[in-house]
């Protein structure tokens, strides 16, 4: 079995280490993969700091993987040595429930497994994600990554661009669309960037002016405080959808007062506790509150493509595996523009 280096969490709230571990060797329909880069998601420092609980341990995270096949099954037909791919938060699921028929094995009915933190169907052998040198994926959970496409900037796509581009598809983004993207974050970046790249209209809703010049070079067309009065009276019913990242308390019952008649506001971020919603707001504009999980297969492959075509990619900071403690300090200060990618050849 192939051994791998990493980096893990051994316990809870613990700072991540250096951790050998060996992947399984790959079977009929696996593709083997030697990781370039991984991102570094927000949900990495929740799940290493066990803030939704049920996490286990020792756990290698990372779901924003790109890198190079180095070996393939008997029975692969996709993918070929030398092939640049990705792998993002699913590595497997059920493929028999309605929603795998459909290609959203997001919504998978008996729970997709996670590239990390997870267990594998066999509900035995725990998921291990991507800071580390080798990944083994099943090759249905494999995506082709575009020449055009810078990869480690394309690291990030797998879970921040899905996860931003699902609901704007969903919602039907296009030319005259009328969007707002509440927090200019790691997802909300890629959320300005796709829905310009759609053709909306688009307008960041932010805390203070401090990203106001970055959002409008990633393509925003107005910059709106969400503290200023002013902002409620003037985009009062105004957009079509709002796509929320903002995982702090905030009434959301204000904010859809900027959602026009059969709008919606998607949310996105999870915060830390429940927030009331009043039905008034829902009612008096047939305006829906909704919420998205990053995207299927199908969908994620159509997002790269996407990408690929308008020449989107993420703004990174690339950093070496022995910065992650410090990376993940960082960004609970919100001090990084706009994602951390793991160049892995720290590892080696």
């Amino acid at each position: 079995m192939p051994s791998v280096n990493s980096y893990a969490a051994y316990q809870a709230k613990e700072a991540l280490k250096p951790y050998q571990f060996e992947r399984r060797e790959p079977g009929p329909h696996d593709v083997m993969i030697d990781i370039l880069y991984c991102g570094v998601c927000h949900s990495d420092l929740h799940q290493v700091r066990d803030e939704w609980g049920g996490a286990t341990f020792p756990m290698v995270p990372g779901h924003e993987i790109v890198g190079k096949v180095s070996q393939v099954g008997s029975e692969v037909k996709k993918f070929k040595v030398g092939d640049s791919v990705g792998v993002g938060c699913m590595v497997d699921s059920c493929q028999e429930c309605a929603s795998c028929g459909e290609g959203l094995e997001q919504y998978c009915e008996k729970g997709f497994v996670g590239t990390y933190n997870s267990k594998e169907r066999d509900g035995k052998t725990s998921t291990q994600g991507g800071y580390s040198t080798k990944i083994v994926v099943k090759e249905d959970f494999v995506l082709k990554i575009s020449p055009r496409l810078p990869l480690d900037k394309a690291a990030p796509l797998l879970c921040a661009g899905i996860t931003t581009y699902s609901p704007l598809r969903h919602w039907k983004v296009g030319p005259g669309s009328k969007v707002a993207v509440m927090g200019l974050g790691g997802l909300g970046h890629m959320a300005v960037k796709l829905a310009a790249a759609m053709g909306a209209e688009v307008t960041v809703i932010s805390s203070s002016n401090k990203k106001k010049e970055d959002a409008h070079r990633l393509g925003a067309t107005q910059y709106v405080l969400g503290s200023e009065d002013e902002t409620f009276k003037k985009y009062n019913r105004y957009f079509d959808l709002i796509i929320n990242t903002v995982s702090a308390s905030l009434d959301l019952n204000r904010f859809l007062g900027l959602v026009k008649r059969d709008g919606a506001m998607v949310l996105l971020g999870i915060p830390e506790r429940p927030e009331p919603i009043h039905p008034f707001p829902l009612v008096m504009g047939r305006r829906s509150l909704a919420g998205s999980l990053i995207g299927g297969i199908k969908e994620t492959q159509e997002m790269l493509d996407f990408c690929a075509e308008k020449g989107v990619a993420s703004d990174i900071e690339l950093i070496p595996v022995q910065k992650i403690n410090e990376a993940y300090e960082r960004m609970l200060k919100g001090d990084v523009r706009y994602r951390f990618v793991i160049d892995i050849a720290s590892l080696k």
